[in-house]
């Protein structure tokens, strides 16, 4: 039976700059990055420190996973900014949100309450966006607005 999710697939647009905003701007680890066979494709994962049992694989769309058409697309996507990759979790948003923003990293919006929280949305180097949360103690309150 399934356990929980293990390694989670984003799409980048050049691996080399995203190795560097994933590790120098959010602070994550490179887990692993290797080339799988002379000039096959390079598997690159990384993930956040203390939580060795999840990963971002950063993948650039192509071969192996899809055809040359099929990767153009991924790639306006991409870039486009209308992929969200997911959530990340902090026990400092406001603090974080400081930290982050002080090394580049672009945010779409602010902290705010939400009722799962207080989220800011973030974008990567590439053009996918992130929920940044730290989530609310007890569990959801419904009385806060769903507003985006």
């Amino acid at each position: 039976m399934i356990k929980g999710l293990a390694i989670s697939t984003v799409w980048v647009l050049d691996q080399d700059r995203a190795k560097e905003f994933y590790t120098e701007k959010l602070g994550l680890e490179v887990r692993t990055d290797l080339t799988m066979g002379e000039g096959g494709m390079r598997w690159l994962t990384v993930g956040a420190p203390g939580q060795p049992d999840v990963e971002l694989t950063l993948m650039v769309p192509g071969p192996p996973a899809m055809d040359p058409e099929s990767a153009e697309m991924v790639r306006t996507l991409v870039a486009k900014g209308v992929l969200g990759a997911g959530a990340l979790t902090t026990d400092d948003i406001h603090g974080d949100y400081e930290k982050l923003k002080g090394r580049g990293v672009e945010f779409l919006q602010e902290p705010q309450e939400r009722p799962y929280g207080t989220e800011a949305v973030l974008r990567d180097d590439s053009g996918n966006w992130f929920s940044f949360v730290q989530p609310r103690e007890g569990g959801l309150d419904l009385s806060k607005e769903w507003a985006c």
